[in-house]
């Protein structure tokens, strides 16, 4: 989305810029997790009730990954735990939170605690939130007495021309999971028997489920849906065949039936050869574009049948 006004809202006084707009000054990068952080969230609370906003949606939701580039660690359950289940019910693209919510989801962003999203309220308003306790705030209002209040409380408000973490253009994936979709899954089951179909929620997080034609599970709106073929229960060979340089899932069934993907690469050997060996199945699916193909993708549609998530291709 786009805004009239664009803020960029930090601790940092510009006039400890370099001439390249680099900050030179003593600030942390770090949030304080007192006063400094409560007046970023009172700013965020000010320019909505300027623009008149309320709710907020959650557009783009992850988790931590791979890599982490914060200043600070991802803790246990990425800052989620006591604002959404621990299966993420409620933290999907679309979802529609409270200003409250949001806030606290502000906060979750300033400490690097592992989630991140973008949080928009339609073409009126949105916040983001970047690396080293850098915040943009968009508005169709000029927010006038939010700028005042967001000065006052020690924070420095400088206008922009846009964010600087405003979403792309794309591509992103648009094939809906539709009738025609589960027509063609229809086939493939026919053909293979049973196939894997990865849920994925957020970035960085997948449910993983095995498909059969007598069942079709439950899935989260907007999710992005990867169909891979059925895991081998040759376990040692699965493991043999990583590469040297492999990163991306391994996905194992356990005993007692249970599906697990976990983010993996094969400078850890060791450790998934012992999580493989009490595995009754398994599949390694690489992120690298040139080896990530699965048979099938597609999204969630909303009610109306339009796809709105934005999933990169």
């Amino acid at each position: 989305m786009s805004a009239s006004y664009v803020y960029r809202i930090t601790k940092y006084d510009p006039a400890d810029r370099d001439e390249w707009g680099a900050y030179r000054g003593s600030e942390d990068v770090s949030s304080d997790h007192g006063p400094v952080e409560a007046a970023y969230l009172a700013a965020v609370t000010a320019f909505a009730e300027d623009t008149g906003v309320t709710r907020l949606t959650i557009r783009d939701p992850e988790v931590h990954g791979f890599v982490h580039f914060g200043a600070e660690p991802p803790v246990d359950g990425d800052g989620l735990h006591g604002l959404f289940p621990a299966d993420l019910t409620g933290y999907h693209d679309g979802a529609r939170i409270t200003l409250d919510v949001g806030c606290e989801l502000v906060r979750v962003m300033l400490r690097d605690n592992g989630a991140w999203c973008r949080l928009e309220t339609e073409d009126r308003f949105f916040v983001h939130v970047g690396y080293d306790q850098y915040m943009y705030i968009g508005s169709e209002q000029p927010c006038g007495h939010a700028v005042t209040l967001t000065t006052a409380s020690g924070l420095f408000v400088e206008p922009l021309d846009a964010s600087p973490y405003a979403p792309d253009d794309g591509p992103y994936e648009t094939r809906p999971a539709d009738a025609a979709f589960w027509a063609e899954v229809a086939a493939l089951l026919a053909q293979h028997g049973r196939l894997l179909l990865e849920e994925q929620v957020v970035a960085n997080r997948s449910r993983w489920h095995l498909l059969t034609a007598d069942a079709v599970p439950d899935l989260g709106p907007r999710a992005l849906l990867n169909v891979w073929p059925d895991l081998s229960t040759d376990v040692p060979a699965v493991l043999r065949t990583m590469t040297p340089d492999f990163a991306g899932w391994a996905v194992l069934k356990h005993a007692d039936g249970r599906i697990h993907g976990f983010h993996a690469d094969s400078d850890d050997r060791a450790c998934l050869a012992e999580a493989f060996a009490g595995a009754r199945a398994a599949i390694l699916l690489p992120h690298t574009t040139d080896d990530h193909n699965p048979l099938l993708v597609a999204v969630r549609p909303d009610d109306d049948g339009i796809v709105r998530a934005r999933w990169p291709l």
